[in-house]
């Protein structure tokens, strides 16, 4: 599937930046990432190339300490750029959009992106005839709430100076966010930052390495389909298959992943001269994908959530093709349709002749879960 991703916000874009670091070097899935900040100090760090990038609104420094600056602000401001956006967009690719889809990256507890993406996600649906997926960050619980305790739903208690000022209205920002986008987005993949976070660890310092944990898991389900250096994949996932499961109804989506390190060197002879496919037992394939597979299911996902809920779920098993055997990839897709307790699952494999690991990319479409629910509580 073909992706045009546009970070929106400070958080938006860093995400967008992970992404486009993440896409695979053999199995390109990107047709243009575009960074859009109200803070041009924030814009000019991202890797984006600049003409990809865009200042719009009034400069995030000039609100400080202005009460009107939270969300409301956010959306009017939104609203005011929208068309100045879409024409930021065009002017750098052309009116034609050549991508499958749309992917728009945003943090939800502050006002920028959160207060933009309702408008954007609109506009760019009534554009383009093409699904325009949200990519939205949660608040961590230290974000709104300095004194958050672990009693009460195992959050993790800090008080980090790097950290930044708490934001009180986060929480309640998430949630006016997420219910603006319901029925705008064609589908919300969520990234809970709160349990992602390590023990001790602090915002700054924990956000880079979340985002390029988000950002594998985005290229392992959206670089999926077609075919790797020649090497063809056995039932391959297109841009209908990962449309059909994500949906058109704003389906909140977790995603789930594994990986494992596999030996891929071999030679033929046995003489370590001329390289070739290794010969894999199939024992130890079957093992290897099935460990994968249990990871992405039962690990730990981008929001947590009981697979039991999810309406819909899709399984990419992917790495070096000597590794992918065909019946532990068709038990893979067993377990997760049993995990889901439902029919609507659909499977295939993704081959990478380069790579060294074996991988599971599995969605989960139409979850419930306990930390939205949470929010709404701190938010009210």
């Amino acid at each position: 599937m073909q992706l045009e991703v546009i970070g929106v916000g400070g958080a938006g874009c860093r995400i967008a930046d992970a992404i486009r670091a993440a896409e695979p070097a053999d199995h390109s899935f990107l047709t243009d990432v575009f960074a859009f900040d109200t803070d041009a100090d924030d814009l000019a760090r991202t890797v984006i190339p600049e003409s990809h990038r865009f200042q719009y609104g009034e400069d995030a420094s000039d609100r400080d300490g202005d009460p009107d600056a939270g969300l409301e602000r956010g959306l009017a401001i939104g609203q005011e750029s929208v068309d100045e956006l879409l024409g930021a967009l065009e002017g750098g690719r052309g009116t034609s959009l050549a991508a499958d889809a749309v992917l728009l990256t945003v943090g939800l507890g502050g006002a920028t992106g959160g207060g933009t993406a309702p408008a954007l996600v609109a506009a760019l649906q009534r554009r383009y005839d093409a699904p325009v997926y949200v990519l939205a960050t949660l608040p961590a619980d230290r974000e709104f709430d300095a004194e958050a305790d672990t009693s009460s739903a195992g959050h993790r208690t800090s008080d980090h100076a790097d950290d930044g000022p708490p934001r009180p209205d986060a929480a309640a920002n998430a949630i006016e966010s997420l219910e603006r986008l319901d029925g705008l987005a064609s589908a919300i993949i969520a990234f809970d930052t709160d349990a992602w976070l390590r023990p001790g660890e602090g915002l700054v310092d924990g956000r880079d390495r979340c985002n390029r944990e988000l950002a594998t898991r985005v290229a392992a389900v959206f670089a999926s389909g077609g075919d790797s250096d020649g090497a063809v994949a056995q039932t391959v996932i297109d841009t209908s298959d990962v449309r059909r499961i994500l949906g058109d109804e704003s389906a909140i989506v977790t995603l789930g992943y594994g990986e494992q390190t596999v030996e891929t060197s071999g030679s033929r002879f046995g003489l370590g001269l001329l390289p070739s496919e290794p010969d894999v037992e199939t024992s130890e394939a079957a093992s290897a994908i099935e460990t994968v597979v249990r990871k992405g299911i039962r690990g730990k996902h981008t929001l947590e959530c009981d697979p039991v809920t999810a309406e819909r779920g899709l399984l990419i098993v992917g790495g070096p093709p000597a590794w992918l055997n065909r019946r532990a990839i068709a038990e893979g897709r067993r377990t997760l349709e049993s995990a889901i307790g439902g029919s609507g699952i659909l499977g295939g494999d993704a081959p990478r002749p380069d790579g060294d690991r074996v991988f599971a990319a599995v969605v989960f479409a139409g979850v419930k879960s306990d930390r939205l629910e949470e929010l709404r509580v701190a938010a009210d």
